[in-house]
């Protein structure tokens, strides 16, 4: 794949202040962990390589495990997440793809139960901000970093 644009070269004001954005939205106290299952689920529904690099070598440096990563696909039938981190997880699921969902009502009373609501609006601007991102990186075709691979 060829990378079409460099977003931050052809608008870097604007990409500045998205990226200030971003950093205040990740700073606004929702657990570490739990943001980064957000971001990595998101990114796994919309295809975003670029993301998916990111956020899962991230949340490997934080201490997440592998068989948690591994199963954040199938999170449902996992029992590895708890109940706050399914609500987060159906949620960021409802609003990636709210042209099919129309965020439920019964994945709000999960949500409601879980997230005070003001967690509820930062968890909603979290899912904006990742979701953000994946239309930036899939639509301008950027390319993650590559490790040479050691031989078998």
């Amino acid at each position: 794949m060829k990378p079409r644009l460099n977003p931050f070269t052809a608008a870097p004001a604007l990409m500045q202040s998205w990226l200030d954005f971003g950093k205040g939205v990740l700073q606004q106290g929702l657990e570490n962990s739990l943001m980064k299952l957000v971001k990595i689920r998101a990114s796994q529904i919309n295809g975003c390589a670029v993301c998916l690099h990111m956020h899962t070598e991230a949340a490997r440096k934080d201490g997440e495990t592998e068989e948690r990563l591994y199963l954040l696909s199938a999170w449902r039938e996992s029992p590895l997440y708890t109940k706050r981190e399914r609500a987060a997880l159906a949620w960021t699921e409802a609003l990636t793809l709210v042209a099919e969902t129309h965020a439920p009502e019964d994945l709000y009373e999960a949500l409601e139960a879980q997230f005070t609501a003001e967690e509820q609006v930062k968890l909603t601007l979290l899912i904006v901000t990742i979701n953000g991102w994946n239309r930036l990186q899939v639509g301008f075709h950027g390319v993650h970093p590559v490790k040479e691979r050691a031989a078998a």
